[in-house]
């Protein structure tokens, strides 16, 4: 199995939009700072925009898994015996132990979505791996500009003053230093490990964006529908 097999989500225009909403520009405490390397890729301009080269480039294909996904929900409902709308483990012990032919068809259709998946995985890894080469050298120029001894990591402070965070200035010198990432690999390339464990982690805290950005939007169509009570 490949790396970009792993690979299990794609992210969405909207999310990598949340994720890459800046913050206010942070000076550093006494020579101290720290920043998030994930936060500050996520946050590119290069990432976003190249995802979204990506995302219109493969639109055939995000359709196709669509449908292929829908087409495994349906599968599923003919392992729901209880008619509660989930698969329990019971039921798919049951389904597993009668050999049914409903399993098999939910792997080929998983399969198909990965195949289809696989170049917009690649592209993206191809994608955060340019960005990802530029932050070292973007992390020294932050640190030589505002005269910094250490920068680490947010969770190696047990609590710190906002002023501390530097990420929004090492996104901006990755704008400067990537302006513009290309969206499409050689045919020959292939990630490293290194790449795709960065590429895994930007996925997540996009993901992560994208559940804040639904429960919001929740939120605020639930107020909007509220009596005023008048």
């Amino acid at each position: 199995m490949t790396i970009i097999s792993k690979a299990l989500a794609i992210a969405s225009t909207s999310a990598v939009a949340l994720a890459m909403t800046a913050a206010p520009a942070q000076a550093q405490v006494a020579g101290v700072a720290s920043a998030n390397s994930t936060l500050a890729i996520a946050r590119a301009k290069a990432l976003g925009a190249a995802f979204k080269q990506i995302g219109t480039q493969y639109t055939t294909y995000i359709s196709q898994m669509g449908d292929k996904n829908k087409e495994i929900q349906g599968l599923l409902g003919q392992l729901d015996k209880n008619g509660d709308k989930q698969v329990d483990q019971a039921e798919m012990d049951a389904a597993e132990k009668a050999k049914s032919p409903v399993l098999t068809q939910i792997d080929q259709k998983q399969k198909e979505i990965n195949q289809l998946q696989e170049p917009i995985v690649k592209a993206q890894v191809y994608v955060v791996e340019q960005i990802a080469k530029q932050y070292a050298p973007a992390q020294e120029a932050v640190a030589a500009a505002k005269k910094l001894n250490y920068i680490l990591a947010p969770d190696a402070f047990l609590w710190a003053p906002e002023s501390v965070d530097v990420t929004p200035a090492i996104t901006a010198e990755l704008d400067k230093r990537l302006p513009v990432a290309n969206p499409v690999p050689p045919s020959d390339w292939q990630p490293t490990q290194q790449s795709f464990n960065v590429y895994q982690q930007v996925q997540k805290l996009i993901s992560t964006a994208a559940q804040v950005q639904a429960a919001r939007a929740a939120q605020q169509q639930s107020s909007g529908q509220q009596p005023s009570g008048r």
